[in-house]
């Protein structure tokens, strides 16, 4: 056997695509990322070289160029087939040509077909693309570079399309034989705080000593085993702000191109009093992803969780989080899918238990990811009275049918929120960000080193916020200027969240040039109004970027449009194909092309077609079971830790009984079950990994309180005689288990306050429910027992 010299794929074929660089420009909260792919065709034979790969969902691919030698040619924007056919006519002919193409089924997944590259020719391809940062939760810009595309499971029936990821060419991320370096620079109104990544940086260089400049590269040696992520921290980030950007000056006035258009950033504010209530209303819904990739680690690093018992994790710290006198209900889908419930129940300890019992028991067993049937079931369940329908749907984002999920969401929007999340590297940011857009709710992503549940807590706060309607935007401005809405109406808003929109200005205002824009709503049946002001003197030099993001904004509202419409609404595809090729955005209808036209002749026998390989996690069911099964393996079982507790000397004696209820109340989460129930047989030599505060947690009734037992003096570490002894006399039991839990929490997991902070307003308004006389002398000898210093006011007691 033969082996090729150089660099191959997993197949043993050479492999055409050398190096990646990336340039990325981010000016406030846009980027610009430029990225080039080097070829060079090392085969005695022309090739043709095909490269699948992801990109941002919200991205807008507006350049397309190569080099051959000291020739550079810029692709144009055609219409798909159109595009399509000039690429095969051009090898055909014995040209070089270049074809850029968006997925059938996911606008995050573009295909690159590099055509007849002669034996020892190089060739340069440059891509451009623009996208927003999205806000995160300690008010951080996140930027997403997808560097690892997973496999995207398609259901059994659908048409996997002409551009889908059933092409893709896939090795272990780790083995990707191509390189990628990565440079950016910043610039921001504001100071430039830090820059923080998931991948080593180089150190942060400012430009200026205003530090509104900085540049930042990524260190050497990227392994292709992560997304790459960079999160920019500003100065007073969350400042409403305005940008007018001048007509492109070769386009005809009237266009979108010809006419200046002006993006705003709205962060809203409520009313403190209005958002210190939180509902006790609405229907939940927590749709969780039990398809065999759950399975995998949340990252490669040692000791990492599986996904699946991080979810469940998670909905242990949302069901304890529930206010009473709402209605909820878990499903899980895979190949198939499966309720909890048959319907929605009302919240109580008895259904608070019964589904923890059956969270305890989730595996993630249910074959493919077919999100489509689930969301048809939920959908086709009537709402319930006075009950807002919330849905909070984690998955790891492997699906094919993108757009389709993603039509159904948006069908039935106006019946539920969606709050989606999605789960380690290379989950489709097109779909967890579209049906948060679609249905008003809120996306969150967990990768690397990222917890799940302070971001699913996020979620809640959201979620339990009033609800903000009947929003309005007025513009104002002279009456020689029209205003032309790019973006859909806003239909969601959330304290702390920014609100974009996009507008083309048409005309000219011979005196007045300023412009101000008022969003109204009602929150908690409150009126509410916010303004900004702007100029509508269009700023010098800004590359376009405003104007092909509003573009880009448009042409994904027509698309799902003529989809709603089945293609049945004339002039729908025909006005987003014009709009795609006007702005140079790509679009589903449109195709980037460039031919080198040289003096060719045409090719005789066969071309040579080569994969180019793109970094996969999980690249094939082995590996994946043998990542899953170390993952597994790596955390200590729990049963375990309450035995080497409760045998060491001095440490805390239980009853049988009370042995196997502290158990009942860990065991499932995250943890193998198969330990011995004998607490009597020698202890385990290494000490279990098990957070204190989950176990505090699981003991939680729904009602918010704690009752006064073994297992309660277990997470404070002290022996039941000790916990009970202190207690104020005429105080009840339960009343003094819930003040120690909440001195605990406060004394000792303050760092975790985003997770507990609901299930501790559920344990004081308990407390207040109880009228006790004496919480401040609770809340001393609660001091006095675990060594903190918590004050009363701080409990909000």
């Amino acid at each position: 056997m033969v082996t090729c010299c150089g660099l191959v794929t997993v197949k043993n074929e050479p492999v055409p695509l050398k190096s990646i660089a990336v340039e990325v420009s981010v000016q406030g909260h846009v980027a610009t990322v430029s990225s080039t792919l080097q070829y060079e065709n090392q085969e005695q034979s022309p090739l043709e070289a095909i490269f699948v790969f992801p990109l941002p969902g919200e991205a807008a691919v507006c350049r397309f160029s190569t080099k051959i030698g000291q020739t550079e040619v810029v692709a144009e924007v055609q219409e798909k087939q159109k595009a399509q056919e000039q690429y095969d006519d051009a090898l055909s002919s014995g040209q070089q040509a270049f074809l850029l193409e968006e997925s059938d089924e996911s606008p995050d997944v573009f295909k690159l077909s590099v055509g007849s590259l002669p034996p020892g020719e190089k060739a340069s391809v440059s891509l451009d693309y623009v996208t927003e940062l999205s806000v995160q939760a300690d008010d951080g810009l996140r930027l997403c570079l997808p560097a690892v595309l997973n496999p995207r499971y398609q259901p059994q029936g659908s048409d996997s399309g002409s551009g889908g990821s059933a092409q893709v060419s896939s090795v272990p991320a780790g083995s990707v034989p191509y390189s990628l370096s990565l440079s950016a620079h910043v610039s921001s109104p504001h100071p430039i705080s830090r820059v923080e990544s998931n991948c080593p940086l180089d150190p942060l260089n400012y430009l200026n000593t205003e530090k509104t400049q900085a540049t930042v590269s990524l260190a050497a040696g990227h392994q292709f085993d992560r997304d790459v992520e960079l999160l920019l921290y500003y100065q007073d980030t969350h400042q409403p702000t305005a940008i007018v950007e001048a007509a492109q000056a070769s386009a005809k006035p009237g266009t979108l191109m010809g006419d200046p258009v002006v993006m705003l950033s709205l962060y809203p504010e409520f009313p403190k009093d209005v958002m210190s209530s939180m509902t006790s209303h609405g229907e939940f819904l927590f749709v969780v992803d039990r398809s065999g990739s759950m399975e995998c680690p949340m990252h490669l690093g040692s000791g990492s969780q599986d996904r699946i018992s991080s979810a469940r994790e998670t909905l242990l710290l949302l069901l304890k989080s529930l206010p009473m006198g709402c209605y909820f209900n878990i499903i899980g889908f895979g190949s198939s899918y499966e309720s909890f419930f048959p319907k929605s129940v009302e919240y109580s300890q008895k259904t608070m238990d019964e589904a923890l019992q059956k969270v305890k028991e989730m595996r993630a067993d249910l074959g493919g990811t077919e999100i489509l049937q689930p969301l048809k079931h939920i959908y086709s369940q009537p709402c319930l009275p006075d009950q807002p329908r919330q849905l909070f749907l984690f998955t790891d984002g492997e699906v094919g049918n993108t757009k389709e999920v993603l039509d159904l969401v948006k069908t039935n929007a106006g019946s539920h929120r969606c709050f989606s999340f999605g789960i380690g590297e290379g989950a489709s940011t097109a779909l967890i960000s579209g049906v948060a857009k679609q249905a008003r709710g809120h996306a969150q992503f967990i990768t690397g080193q990222d917890r799940m549940q302070p971001k699913a807590m996020q979620s809640l706060r959201f979620a339990l916020q009033p609800a903000v309607v009947d929003i309005s935007v007025k513009w104002n401005v002279p009456k020689e200027v029209s205003v032309t809405p790019l973006s859909p109406p806003i239909r969601v808003l959330f304290q702390g969240q920014r609100a974009l929109l996009y507008a083309q200005l048409t005309g000219e205002s011979s005196g007045d040039t300023e412009g101000s824009v008022t969003v109204k709503y009602s929150l908690a049946k409150q009126p509410v109004e916010n303004q900004l002001s702007f100029s509508l003197k269009p700023t010098e030099d800004t590359g376009m970027t405003v104007h092909r993001l509003g573009a880009r904004t448009l042409i994904q509202s027509l698309e799902v449009e003529e989809r709603e419409q089945d293609g049945g609404k004339e002039g729908v595809k025909e006005k987003v194909i014009e709009l795609s090729v006007q702005s140079g955005v790509s679009s589903a209808f449109t195709a980037f092309i460039a031919i080198h036209k040289g003096d060719g002749e045409a090719l005789q026998g066969q071309l040579l077609r080569r994969h180019v390989p793109t970094p996969m996690l999980y690249h094939s069911s082995m590996l994946m079971m043998q990542s899953c099964a170390m993952a597994r393996r790596s955390p200590m079982v729990m049963a375990c830790s309450l035995q080497m507790n409760m045998s060491a000397p001095g440490k805390l004696k239980l009853s049988k009984k009370s042995k196997r209820k502290a158990l009942d109340a860990l065991q499932g989460f995250g943890y193998d079950d198969n330990c011995s129930e004998d607490f009597d047989s020698p202890a385990p030599t290494s000490k279990p990994v098990r957070d204190p505060l989950l176990q505090l947690i699981s003991l939680q009734k729904a009602s918010g309180s704690w009752v006064l037992e073994a297992a309660l003096a277990e997470v404070l570490v002290k022996t039941e005689e000790e916990v009970s002894k202190p207690k104020p006399a005429q105080v009840d039991q339960e009343v003094w288990a819930t003040v120690l839990a909440l001195v605990w929490l406060y004394g000792f997991k303050m760092e975790a306050q985003e997770e507990w902070q609901f299930l501790a307003m559920k344990a004081v308004s308990w407390i207040q429910a109880q009228k006790v006389a004496s919480v401040s002398e609770c809340v001393q000898a609660g001091n006095t027992l675990l060594g903190c210093q918590v004050q009363k006011d701080t409990l909000g007691l």
